[in-house]
């Protein structure tokens, strides 16, 4: 049986603070803080999850907090536009809302949309859908029928979209849908067509991007287990490029590896999920730590900063 993929199931950019990356993301888009956590690979910093009521795939965003990061520079090789679903009819709602932000409009393949950045520059589009499928988080600021359901899709910005679009078509499992001008639409095939769409854009003469805050790190693409996730491996190593072993995040398991026009991709596991260790009705209510930096427990919370975290508001 050949292995699934059914869409995105996070995306991971960078913050320079975490505080005000926190009120952006609970307290202006209306998502739920799933976990506080630290970056297992730099535990003197955090790493903030936000998704809907259990940071289902296809729902989470992810930041790497490093205070005072320099500003990164938007250009391919990137992720260089997160798209978030909200249901037709509520565009107007958050143009309101963001109109701070400066919004301004977009046509994605006759979906409306609005564009804007978050405070650290990293852009963002809310698109008005009528298939916004997942269960938004509805114990925020936002009411349920105005709210992000999850990921519409992303927007990479490449040099040269062919080898990108092979990756995804003849390894990847995702089919071609259309083009408009220089922007090439894929979907993954494996699932509901919920947080399923990659946008190609071409872009060989724009300056390099780099990496820093308000920038995307990676962006992970789900399977359901680990024995999928062993097969896509396999074909990854098939398809001869270089994939990292798997590895334990606590709340799925990854592997890595760079498209052929240089964006890290992750392949993870829909489960444990979020709830494997604090329960579900208090997700991201205190900091969270990975086996193996419990023991620094005391040292790692003098070095993070201090930060306060969002309110949830109770069941009507």
């Amino acid at each position: 049986m050949s292995p699934i993929l059914p869409g995105i199931h996070h995306v991971t950019a960078i913050t320079a603070d975490a505080q005000t990356n926190i009120d952006f993301y609970c307290g202006v888009l209306g998502l739920r803080l799933v976990k506080l956590t630290v970056n297992f690979d730099d535990p003197s910093s955090y790493h903030l999850y936000y998704g809907d009521e259990l940071g289902r795939p296809g729902t989470i965003m992810t930041f790497f907090a490093w205070p005072g990061a320099h500003r990164g520079i938007v250009g391919p090789p990137q992720v260089t536009a997160t798209a978030l679903a909200v249901p037709a009819g509520a565009l107007a709602f958050w143009a309101d809302r963001l109109k701070n932000l400066n919004p301004t409009s977009a046509d994605r393949f006759g979906e409306k949309a609005i564009r804007f950045t978050d405070p650290d520059g990293l852009t963002l589009e809310i698109v008005a859908t009528t298939n916004p499928g997942g269960q938004p988080w509805t114990r925020g600021p936002i009411a349920a029928e105005h709210a992000i359901h999850g990921f519409h899709g992303v927007t990479l910005s490449e040099e040269g979209y062919e080898a990108t679009a092979a990756v995804l078509t003849e390894l990847m499992g995702f089919k071609y849908d259309s083009t408009d001008g220089s922007r090439f639409r894929y979907r993954a095939t494996g699932g509901s067509g919920f947080a399923s769409i990659v946008d190609l854009i071409c872009t060989p003469d724009a300056p390099h991007g780099g990496m820093g805050a308000g920038s995307v790190h990676h962006v992970a693409f789900r399977t359901p287990d680990d024995a999928q996730q062993a097969q896509w491996r396999s074909k990854i190593v098939q398809a001869r490029l270089n994939v990292s072993p798997v590895m334990d995040r606590n709340y799925f398991h990854s592997i890595y590896y760079r498209e052929p026009g240089g964006v890290l991709f992750e392949i993870a596991t829909d489960s444990p999920g979020f709830a494997v260790d604090e329960p579900a009705d208090q997700l991201g209510s205190k900091l969270m730590l990975p086996e193996q930096y419990e023991a620094a427990r005391a040292q790692i919370e003098q070095i993070v900063p201090k930060i306060k975290l969002p309110s949830v508001h109770p069941v009507a």
